[in-house]
């Protein structure tokens, strides 16, 4: 750790983690270690401690420091007996040592309290983990007729039916995720990138027009692979117009497809040809090349 850190800095610095999501977990152990190793260091955090003991026992759990886990975990128990956050940090404590105990151990916490969310989703991941797919799939589709609301819920049912080849049940979940989510780009390019692996292209090459109305004019990122995704359904449904479209979506014509064709290549030429982005743009000479442009910028 450098000696330039203050504590009031590391500890600033893992709230900021923590808000925003991020799990560097060897990086949160390391600012972790700093800020116990100091004299009051605890006491500095204030009544922020009990967030930073979980945030620490997640993270050396993450990277294997079961020592260190141990100790967060022990005085979160103490402080807090009976608390359902604590009893999963215990349960995912017993993950690291045998995944079939962390199963029962999980399913006794269901019993005792149906609606634990947390032990729930738990218990749907070590069953993934051990590749007990029906009983995972399942669970989680139990959890989901309870928590209908849980976006990340039906996310994952969409990863692991994808995961299976059962693209037409990953693309239902994804329909409940684009209902709670409408306006999550995401989300859209994710169904229509499952619509296009399920060869429904119809269906796909809408979803991903949809996608680019939801980037508006972002020519980057998200925008750029919805429109691949549109020229590669024009290029597809041109050559094979009666293509099958288990979702009953209606073709469009071909005036519509040559025109939506000739937007993608224009609009896709456009973000690979930028000056601003020839070096961050991977494979920007085989786009190019492929859209028919030139290597070099306009």
């Amino acid at each position: 750790m450098a000696s330039s850190l203050t504590v009031p800095q590391a500890i600033q610095e893992l709230k900021i983690a923590q808000a925003r999501g991020h799990r560097d977990s060897n990086e949160i152990v390391r600012k972790g270690l700093f800020v116990l190793e100091q004299k009051n260091g605890l006491k500095m955090l204030g009544e922020d401690v009990w967030d930073f003991l979980e945030q620490m026992a997640v993270a050396a759990l993450d990277i294997g420091q079961l020592e260190l886990a141990d100790d967060c975990i022990q005085r979160l128990a103490e402080q807090f007996p009976k608390s359902p956050r604590v009893e999963v940090l215990q349960g995912q404590r017993i993950e690291a040592k045998d995944l079939d105990m962390a199963i029962k151990y999980y399913e006794t916490l269901l019993d005792a309290d149906e609606t634990n969310v947390a032990a729930w989703k738990r218990l749907i991941s070590v069953l993934r983990q051990q590749n007990k797919m029906d009983r995972c799939i399942s669970e989680l589709t139990e959890f989901l007729d309870t928590f209908y609301s849980d976006l990340e819920g039906w996310l994952e049912l969409a990863d692991i039916y994808a995961s299976v080849n059962l693209y037409t049940r990953s693309l239902q979940a994804l329909s409940h995720a684009l209902l709670l989510a409408p306006q999550n780009p995401f989300h859209t390019l994710h169904f229509a990138e499952t619509a296009y692996t399920a060869n429904d292209i119809p269906l796909a090459i809408r979803y991903f027009l949809r996608t680019t109305e939801l980037c508006g004019d972002d020519s980057r990122g998200v925008a750029r692979r919805a429109w691949f995704g549109v020229r590669l359904c024009t290029k597809h449904l041109t050559l094979h117009p009666d293509s099958p479209s288990e979702s009953a979506t209606k073709p469009m014509s071909t005036s519509s497809l040559n025109a939506l064709g000739e937007l993608a290549t224009e609009r896709l030429l456009a973000a690979y040809s930028s000056t601003s982005e020839k070096a961050v743009v991977p494979g920007r000479k085989e786009v190019l090349k492929l859209l028919g442009g030139s290597g070099t910028s306009r």
